[in-house]
């Protein structure tokens, strides 16, 4: 049966949409970056900054191009993102050896202690995201947004 068949009869429209798995996959998201963001904050950095602190440590020395593509990020985004990073003295940029016309990133020592720090208040938020579940459920939801999400 359709699920918008299973909905009762003169059940309230708002009631239904908010049994929809969009509608509570849009909550739960909302609610993983508000945990996340707070956790990052106290920290002083956002969830671009880790983001890119991370994809540096992967691949660094990176091109500030390849570093965009990877991650995402817009290029005048990535710009400020590194502006920012590069401030705190958690990265550097300096000309590519190999293409002097292109920067390459790399991680600072002081950038690295960040990251693992950044990378505990974010396990600490995900953890709080999960605790109403028991390991196996935490272990079964995982799977299962897995799944969706390559349906993509």
């Amino acid at each position: 049966m359709a699920h918008s068949d299973a909905h009762a009869v003169g059940e309230p429209a708002l009631a239904h949409i908010q049994t929809l798995p969009s509608w509570l996959l849009n909550r739960a998201s909302a609610r993983g970056r508000r945990l996340v963001s707070d956790a990052l904050a106290q920290d002083g950095l956002r969830m671009p900054h880790h983001a890119v602190l991370s994809a540096v440590a992967d691949l660094g020395p990176v091109a500030q191009a390849e570093l965009g593509r990877t991650t995402g990020f817009d290029p005048k985004d990535m710009v400020g993102i590194l502006n920012d990073l590069q401030a705190q003295q958690l990265v550097t940029r300096a000309p590519d050896p190999n293409d002097r016309r292109k920067n390459a990133i790399t991680l600072t020592e002081e950038g690295r202690r960040r990251l693992r720090r950044l990378t505990e208040l974010g396990d600490e938020a995900n953890e709080a995201l999960m605790a109403a579940l028991s390991p196996a459920e935490r272990q079964l939801f995982l799977a299962l947004l897995a799944r969706i999400v390559d349906e993509d």
